[in-house]
């Protein structure tokens, strides 16, 4: 095992050679706000919510897919990263709709989370309002396109840890969404097996169990990450 020394705000680190700087910053105990990061399953960088600053380079990088590098000095919070970190927030309440007050993840939200954290009390952003669509077909769960932030948390459980393969992304900038299958309602996919682990994935009030009142939706992600640990150490093979 190779392992490499860096510094995170000033604090010397050493991590393994194939982790990212969210890994290294984690096991430090450094925190790094992330929106579309899931223990247990592959980060693809979509929030940029973790960007950091690294010494010798103009760009800001995410920390979630960016390896560590012998020497490399990183800075995490910023003054310029707090401002693209709020902006970044504001633009997904802008974009979206976000209803706090009567969405079923509230008090239970991670995006909620992030605006606490960023000390965001309004948006100064306009509002677009977007027509989207709530599908309720499924017997069990439901989807509200208007509270989905596209970090495919649930594309990703849904291949990496089920193996359905029943989510996929569709369309391209604002208009991109989530979809079922070939964009078949979610009640009429042949590849659902009902698991709800993409309910335990969702950050919002997005994905959600039926019958769920305001604030009742409460995630239990420790099971995504035992399940993939389960299967990377080949626990339930017989």
């Amino acid at each position: 095992m190779v392992v490499k020394t860096l510094t995170i705000n000033e604090q010397f680190i050493s991590a393994r050679e194939e982790e990212t700087i969210l890994q290294a910053a984690q096991e430090a105990g450094i925190h790094i706000p992330t929106l579309c990061h899931l223990q247990g399953v592959t980060d693809v960088g979509a929030c940029r919510l973790c960007l950091v600053e690294i010494t010798g380079s103009n760009k800001l990088q995410p920390a979630c897919v960016t390896q560590v590098v012998e020497g490399m000095e990183v800075q995490t919070n910023s003054d310029r990263l707090q401002k693209y970190r709020r902006m970044i927030v504001e633009m997904l309440f802008a974009e979206g709709n976000h209803i706090c007050s009567v969405c079923v993840a509230n008090g239970n939200c991670e995006l909620q989370d992030l605006a606490i954290e960023m000390g965001m009390d309004h948006v100064q952003l306009d509002y677009h309002f977007p027509n989207r669509k709530v599908d309720v077909s499924h017997d069990r769960f439901g989807i509200d396109h208007n509270r989905c932030v596209l970090c495919t948390r649930c594309i990703r459980v849904c291949d990496e840890i089920e193996g359905a393969h029943t989510w996929d992304m569709a369309g391209r900038g604002t208009n991109s969404h989530v979809i079922t299958d070939l964009n078949q309602p979610w009640g009429t996919s042949q590849s659902c097996t009902s698991c709800g682990k993409c309910v335990n994935a969702c950050p919002t009030g997005a994905i959600f169990d039926k019958g769920s009142s305001v604030g009742e939706m409460k995630r239990d992600r420790a099971k995504l990450d035992f399940l993939m640990t389960a299967r990377e150490k080949k626990q339930w093979l017989f």
